[in-house]
């Protein structure tokens, strides 16, 4: 993608919005060149929404009925409606528990982006970090990536590493991954906003930052 003077993003989410948070607090302390124009949620009371509005963000609950684990059909057609009334050129899905399917893939092709708690291609699926754990992984972290339409298996951006300790729980790994969580995400967006991606196949080439070129 290239550069732009702000690139706007659209946040999907289902549940508390601290990755959410984390893109809000990196605009503000103007790390990421981005606007977030609207935050979707297919759960009316999910917490993702009032980090929203206390940003003074359009926030709002959008049914993903009738599916209850995939966003499709009428579902997809009102979020499609929302995501282009509100100019979103970049949509991220920050805890959204339903899988993406092709009418918004074909919409914003390279242009959904993921946030997985494990070194994918290891532990898709959920509660990654739990399944880390229990294999025995010495290392966990998370992987930034576009969507594609399989299940956390489009190309990656960027990931970050996390040791596993001896003595962690389920909990205590969780919220050491969620920390470079909060870092990674918007590192990736920054280097999406700076035209810095091309994706070609299955990987996901970092070019020099614009602002560099003389």
């Amino acid at each position: 993608m290239k550069p732009k003077t702000l690139l706007k993003i659209a946040i999907l989410g289902s549940g508390k919005g601290s990755n959410a948070q984390a893109i809000f607090d990196a605009i503000a302390a103007r790390r990421l060149n981005a606007q977030v124009v609207c935050v979707l949620s297919d759960v009316e009371n999910a917490y993702i929404l009032e980090r929203a509005r206390q940003q003074g963000i359009v926030a709002g609950y959008v049914s993903a009925a009738p599916y209850k684990t995939k966003l499709d059909g009428a579902g997809e057609a009102r979020y499609l409606e929302a995501l282009q009334r509100y100019g979103a050129e970049v949509i991220v899905l920050a805890g959204f528990m339903r899988i993406i399917k092709g009418g918004l893939l074909s919409a914003f092709s390279n242009r959904i982006i993921n946030l997985h708690p494990a070194l994918l291609p290891a532990f898709p699926g959920m509660e990654s970090w739990a399944q880390a754990l229990e294999y025995g992984a010495k290392v966990a972290g998370c992987t930034v990536h576009f969507v594609d339409a399989g299940t956390d298996t489009g190309p990656i951006i960027l990931q970050k590493v996390v040791p596993v300790l001896d003595d962690d729980t389920a909990e205590s790994l969780h919220a050491r991954i969620q920390e470079q969580e909060h870092i990674a995400l918007p590192e990736a967006l920054g280097l999406l906003a700076g035209g810095q991606l091309q994706v070609e196949g299955r990987r996901v080439r970092l070019r020099p930052s614009f602002s560099t070129i003389r």
